[in-house]
Order: C-alpha cells, then structure tokens, then sequence
C-alpha cells in the first residue's frame, strides 16, 4: 500500500488482484443459495427423502451459515483471516463432493451442514480483509462495490448454472461448479491476500459462541416455520427462546473480558442505523423475491429454467446499480444515495401492488425497480458499517451486516409471505382460482411493502444524512 495525502493507506495493484481471489467464494457461496432448488425434483426421485428430510436438505445451509456467522468473524480475528478462509474454502470443496456423491437424504443434510458451516467462514474473511486492504474510503467503496456485484452474479448464474448441468448431468453436478474455483483460492490467496490477526484478542469464548449460534437458529427457524406453517407452537416457542437466548448473550458480552462481539460499536448512531436499514431492507427484498420466484412458476406457468431466466433482468439492474454506487457518492452523501434508492424500490413495490391483470412483463419490471433500489442500501450499508471500525474489528462488523442481512430475508419470507398466504386463503374461500389468489395476496404483499420502503428511505436520510465515513469506536 501507499500514503495518500490524508494519511490513509492507498490499495496497490496487488490489493486489487487480491480483491478478484475474495471475488470467488463470493460468487460461488451465492451460487450454492440458489442452485439446490432446481435440483431437487431429480434428488427427490433418487434419493427418496421424506417431507420433513426435504425440507431440511433446503434449510439447513442457511440454518447454518447464519447461525455461525458471529463466531466465524471472531475467529478470523484470532487465527488469521487469510487461515481461515482457506481453511472454509478446503472444507467447502470437500463438503460440496460430499453433497454430489451424497447416496441418502441424511448423508446430504449433513453434507449441507457442513457446506453451510464453511460458507460462514467465507463472508466475514472477504468483508474483514477487503476492510484491512482497502483502508481509503473511495477505493474501499469501490472493492465492497466490486464484492457485491460478484454475489449478486453468483446469486444470477446460479440457477441459469443449475439448469443446464441438469439438462446434461445427474443431480449432484450441481454441487461441483465450486471445487475448480476453490482450488483457484486455495493456489492464489497465500500469494495475493495478506494475513490479518489481531493479537489483543483473547480466546474465544465458547459459551458466547453457543449462545449466539443457538439464539440465530432458533430465529431463523421460528421465522421459516411461520412463513410455512402460520402462528403454530414450534414457531413460537422457538421465538422466545431465541429472543430469550439472544438476551443473555448480549448480558454476556456486556461482562466477557474478550466479548464475541463488542456491543460498544452500536453506541454510534450510523452504525446501529446502517444495521438497522440493511436488516429491515432485506425484509422487504427477501419476502418479494420469495413470492415473484413462486409467481413466475405458479402464475405464470413458466418452467424452472424459464424462470430462472426471467430472473436475470433484475439481478442485472443489481449489478449495475452495484457497480454505480462508488460513483454517486463521490457527488452524494451515502444516506441520500440510500433514501434516494429506497424510494425507487417503493415505486416498484407500487407496480407489484397493481399487478392484478397487468401481466408478466409488469411484475419484472416492478421487481427490476424493487431491488435496484434496495441495492445502495446493501452496497453502501455494508461499506458504512465495515468502514467504521478499525481493522481490528473488519471482521465482527461484518459478520454483524451478514447477520442482518440473513435475519432480514428470513423475516420478510415470514411476515411478507403469511400476508400473501392470508389474503390468498381469503380469496380461495371465495372460490377465486388458485393463480388469480395467489396474485392478490402478492399485490396485498407489495402494498404494505410501499409504506415500509417509503418509512426507510426517510430513515436512511435523516439518520445517515452526517455519514461520510463514521467514527472508529477505541478499545
């Protein structure tokens, strides 16, 4: 790295080509969200699971990889971020050979275990180094900028990917587009990353990392079963207990001599603000990308493949927009780039709400205009956040914007899809026909999202209007 005028380290050209190494995982631990699904007719006939084992072999990768978000983040402080993500790469290789060869449901649910366990390690090491090698603000914005686009093109590619592996191979192909990308990592990262550990760490406090990987699956389980099943027992007991759970582990690193997590970084308002906004963003986001990719197959009437490619405009708008943050806040404060964007995904939540009658090509375009908005706020949300902090704490920061994100789509699938299901059960008692009510629970859906999108962009402004880089909180 160089000095700039201000002090502040600038990126080389090996800091850049590091950036393309982090660029991997990125891209292949979204792909791995998306591509199970279109698989999953052929594994089902192979493998024979049961409902409950088939619902398992979907969640349990996010199960996972929010629940040990936290306690990755931490650890890379103490091992080294580089060592561990190597280290998550290799398992996540291996893991991925496991789930293509799997020979029985329950070989492939541990399989998806363990992949998610290792797909934990990747997000807080790229997000913890990218914060240690891109310490000027406008390069860092443009390397998170970079990091983003290639998770939303993983997010794309994916199921495009999984479609035509599917046309020519058996289901487990799927699973091994990451081992060559993996071997491209683990070749390059010990020549191009650098090593970052933070040697006042203490050890890890193994309680706090049971409390917070038992607190986010119980979580995140009671908000998938609500968005399945309603308001049932298990939902809301694994809510309480959650919530329950989550409190102590906050008491707990109150008083830890070495915290999981040090709770001072949400004294600062942009910080808890960006968190907040990024959690609540992907609400509103998850919960219609839930219910358009069930549009387009049970509305629609389109095939997996052809659903997946009428998935691709919008997350081509994400990239884009991605791509053009860096550039806006040259000229813009991040919070009026944030507001200004939310107030486009209102706009297109407003075209949802009408898409009764309208039509398929009414519904992408109000999708398009849904997640380009929402992208600043992820973009700039995330650089806001992980750009706070020191390097000390890169990777706890961003373990925390993972983990509102994860929480945040979990949450709108719940509360976003049991509107819609209410108000398509409404209209089937009225012996609407099944597309025709499943489209008006979706337009239901995306009215209420408008006022939550519209109460966020004046959030995003009013809280975020200060930032232009927010202040490091001193151990």
């Amino acid at each position: 790295m160089t000095e700039t005028a201000t002090g502040e380290p600038r990126a080389t050209r090996r800091e850049w080509l590091g950036l393309a190494v982090l660029a991997l995982p990125t891209l292949l631990s979204a792909m791995d969200f998306s591509v199970l699904y279109l698989a999953l007719p052929r594994l089902a006939a192979d493998l024979r699971p049961s409902g409950t084992q088939l619902l398992w072999i979907t969640d349990i990768y996010g199960f996972m990889v929010a629940g040990f978000l936290v306690t990755m983040g931490a650890l890379g402080n103490r091992i080294g971020r580089r060592r561990l993500l190597t280290a998550g790469a290799a398992a996540f290789g291996l893991a991925s050979a496991a789930a293509a060869f799997s020979s029985s449901a329950g070989m492939l649910i541990a399989a998806r275990a363990l992949l998610g366990i290792a797909g934990a390690t990747l997000m807080p090491s790229t997000l913890g180094l990218i914060s240690t090698m891109f310490r000027q603000r406008g390069q860092r914005a443009s390397a998170v900028s970079l990091w983003a686009a290639c998770l939303l093109a993983g997010t794309a590619i994916g199921p495009v990917a999984g479609g035509a592996l599917l046309q020519f191979f058996w289901w487990g192909s799927v699973f091994l587009i990451g081992l060559p990308v993996m071997a491209v990592l683990l070749i390059a990262a010990p020549l191009l990353l650098p090593e970052y550990r933070n040697p006042a760490e203490g050890r890890l406090d193994l309680a706090s990392a049971g409390l917070s990987l038992a607190a986010t699956l119980l979580l995140v389980y009671s908000l998938k079963t609500l968005a399945r099943s309603g308001l049932t027992g298990a939902a809301a007991g694994s809510l309480v207990a959650g919530l329950g759970l989550g409190a102590v582990f906050v008491r707990r690193q109150r008083s830890a001599a070495s915290p999981l997590l040090d709770l001072r970084l949400f004294r600062y308002r942009g910080f808890t603000a960006a968190v907040g906004i990024l959690l609540a963003a992907g609400a509103v986001s998850g919960g219609i990308s839930f219910l358009f990719t069930q549009y387009l197959q049970l509305v629609a009437g389109l095939s997996p493949l052809r659903a997946g490619l009428w998935s691709l405009p919008d997350a081509t708008a994400m990239i884009a927009c991605s791509l053009l943050c860096p550039f806006a806040v040259r000229r813009i404060r991040p919070g009026y780039v944030i507001g200004g964007g939310l107030a486009v995904s209102a706009a297109g939540f407003w075209l949802l709400a009408h898409v009764q009658g309208s039509g398929l090509l009414v519904a992408v375009a109000g999708v398009v205009l849904v997640f380009a908005g929402v992208t600043p706020a992820w973009v700039l949300g995330t650089d806001l956040i992980i750009g706070s902090v020191p390097p000390a704490a890169g990777g706890p920061a961003s373990s925390v914007s993972e983990t509102a994100s994860e929480l945040g789509v979990a949450l709108g699938v719940a509360v976003i899809g049991s509107i819609a299901a209410a108000v398509s059960r409404v209209q089937a008692a009225r012996a609407v026909p099944a597309p025709q009510a499943f489209t008006h629970g979706l337009s239901a859906a995306a009215a209420a999202s408008v006022a939550v999108a519209v109460a966020l962009a004046l959030a995003a402004v009013i809280l975020l209007r200060p930032a232009r880089s927010l202040p490091c909180p001193s151990r």
